[in-house]
């Protein structure tokens, strides 16, 4: 189910900004975009808080192809989160994506994400 609510679109265009090659080029782009008490339990197994993501984000590997995203769907929770569930292709590694924004005095700020690898058609 996703709703077509201003929150679920705002985060999905959240969402969509943080993969953009330009937004992941800039720790101040691409840190805006996250709470400031942000965690992530990332595919690979590494848990990582907002300094430590922005640090590794904003520096790409070379050569690397944009991350590519498909079955975006987002649910309003309540007035200040919104969940988004999707899966991504970054370079041949597919991962499960969920992720929870909340509104914050400075807009949508994502809070939580968690990314789950996925090899075939899950």
């Amino acid at each position: 189910m996703t709703d077509r609510t201003a929150a679920v679109q705002a985060a999905i265009e959240g969402e969509l900004r943080l993969l953009d090659p330009e937004v992941r080029a800039s720790p101040e782009l691409f840190g805006a975009l996250l709470h400031p008490e942000f965690t992530e339990f990332g595919a690979s197994g590494t848990r990582w808080d907002r300094a430590s993501i922005v640090r590794v984000l904003t520096h790409p590997e070379p050569g690397g192809r944009p991350t590519t995203t498909t079955a975006m769907r987002g649910v309003q929770l309540s007035d200040d989160v919104v969940h988004l569930t999707f899966d991504t292709d970054s370079n041949g590694r597919r991962a499960h994506r969920s992720s929870l924004w909340r509104r914050t005095e400075d807009g949508w700020r994502l809070w939580f994400h968690q990314g789950t690898p996925f090899a075939g058609e899950s």
